[in-house]
């Protein structure tokens, strides 16, 4: 079973658990005399966060018509702008021919309407964005994504990421 994440305040001598129920979940997780190897994790603003999301509601209002069918959401564009910048998983399969590859390729496009599914020869590959969930990136990382989402519908906009950046979360 994994651990799950604890929460402790550092007193200046010693971490103590942060609330009851984390003392409860260490005694459950935890055994008396082992030692742990710990590192701080910093939380990521909430005001960050939705303010990102404002951000890319912003663009995804303002997309060209040309490119507004092509994003349904503003979470369309944004798992769109992860993979291309980068912020992605991919899986590749080979196949015998390219006309297998095309079949393939319209075969798995609907599976998951936010991937990109791409057939190049005889080669598909499916890109999906990863998750920016609290859990799944930390403050510095998440900041390096956003950062660079952001700069990329800007673009797409043709307009700034400080332009866009200046909307205000709701």
């Amino acid at each position: 079973m994994k651990t799950p994440a604890l929460i402790f305040d550092w007193d200046g001598e010693c971490l103590r658990p942060a609330a009851p129920y984390m003392a409860k979940l260490a005694d459950r997780h935890l055994t008396i005399g082992e030692r742990y190897r710990m590192s701080a994790e910093e939380e990521r603003s909430i005001a960050s966060h939705n303010h990102y999301f404002a951000a890319l509601h912003e663009a995804w209002v303002n997309l060209p018509e040309g490119m507004a069918r092509d994003f349904p959401s503003a979470e369309h564009l944004r798992h769109y702008a992860l993979i291309a910048t980068g912020y992605c998983d991919s899986q590749t399969i080979t196949c015998a021919s390219k006309a297998e590859a095309v079949r393939i390729a319209a075969f798995m496009e609907p599976i998951d309407p936010f991937s990109v599914v791409t057939a190049r020869e005889a080669t598909v590959t499916r890109f999906v964005a990863r998750s920016q969930s609290m859990k799944a990136m930390g403050k510095q990382e998440f900041q390096q994504s956003k950062d660079r989402v952001l700069d990329f519908v800007a673009q797409m906009i043709d307009t700034d990421a400080k332009s866009l950046t200046q909307v205000r979360a709701a």
